[in-house]
């Protein structure tokens, strides 16, 4: 059974259904028909509910990844600063300016290091696994790495072995 409906669209839209009916061989009122029966259609919804849904489940990921990162990157900087203030003993005070040049030369090669790296595209995340045993909650804590072998003095070479 169908009803009989009027509508009032505009005169371009209209050329436009009358045109595509032509091409098709199909009546205006099938092209409307179809048109109508596809926006009312659930499949629509599901669609547009499974693509959203992709997307969401894509942006969760990127942020796990990133707090993952963020977790490596602040964990990275904790260990360096305690091992470095647990390592390192106060230096005299005639001794801080010659330690302050080294420091500086020191950071100098850090950022040219850094600039490199990051030139070539490569990261230490790409060094780390992305399932690291030890960031796991049933593990137990890693060994302290053994601490590495004193810098010499300014001024002083290190002892040859």
């Amino acid at each position: 059974m169908r009803d009989r409906l009027n509508v009032s669209l505009p005169v371009a839209m209209i050329s436009q259904i009358g045109d595509l009916a032509t091409r098709r061989k199909v009546t205006r009122s099938a092209v409307v028909e179809a048109a109508v029966a596809s926006l009312l259609s659930p499949d629509s919804a599901e669609k547009t509910e499974a693509a959203l849904t992709r997307r969401l489940d894509r942006l969760t990921r990127q942020m796990q990844r990133q707090e993952r990162d963020l977790m490596i990157a602040l964990e990275t900087h904790a260990l360096f600063i305690r091992f470095w203030l647990g390592q390192m003993p106060p230096l005299p005070a005639e001794a801080q300016a010659a330690a302050n040049a080294l420091g500086q030369e020191r950071f100098a090669r850090f950022l040219d290091t850094l600039g490199r790296r990051l030139s070539q595209g490569r990261s230490f995340r790409d060094d780390i696994p992305l399932d690291i045993p030890a960031m796991r909650q049933t593990s137990p804590a890693p060994a302290p790495a053994p601490a590495p072998a004193p810098a010499p003095a300014p001024g002083k070479e290190a002892p040859s072995s």
